[in-house]
């Protein structure tokens, strides 16, 4: 998908534009690995939007933890999602639109069950009896 940390393009409702990267990051004192998921607005790449973080844990797969890849949350009830796939930020956006945070840190994991079944949804041609998730 390219390199980490590149920011990509995502063209939101009426006319927005979001920009929008994934990011992992190591805790200082050897802790699990964080996923980031970061959204800037407008094209308005000095300040983000939000700022959604993964932090890895007991039951919770956050990037390269195990055998898994870049972007890869799943939390402890199978949740799973690609940050690094268009129709799964764009899920997040849409979350981000409502809430209207001020772009500090928010955690991610409270908004993944909502966000795979979002982004199922707007994945065309999925079977009727697929697992959520995109």
């Amino acid at each position: 998908m390219g390199g980490r940390g590149r920011l990509r393009r995502l063209a939101g409702p009426c006319g927005e534009v979001w920009w929008w990267r994934v990011g992992h990051r190591h805790r200082p004192d050897g802790g699990p690995c964080q996923e980031t998921l970061v959204l800037y607005r407008d094209g308005r790449t000095d300040r983000p939007a939000a700022r959604l973080v993964f932090r890895g844990g007991p039951g919770r797969v956050a990037g390269s933890d195990a055998y898994s890849h870049s972007g890869l949350v799943i939390d402890e009830h199978g949740n799973a999602a690609n940050l690094h796939l268009p129709s799964v930020v764009r899920a997040f956006v849409d979350v981000v639109r409502a809430r209207e945070p001020a772009g500090g840190e928010m955690d991610g994991w409270p908004l993944l069950p909502a966000i795979v079944r979002c982004a199922a949804e707007a994945t065309p041609g999925v079977p009727p009896c697929s697992p959520p998730g995109p």
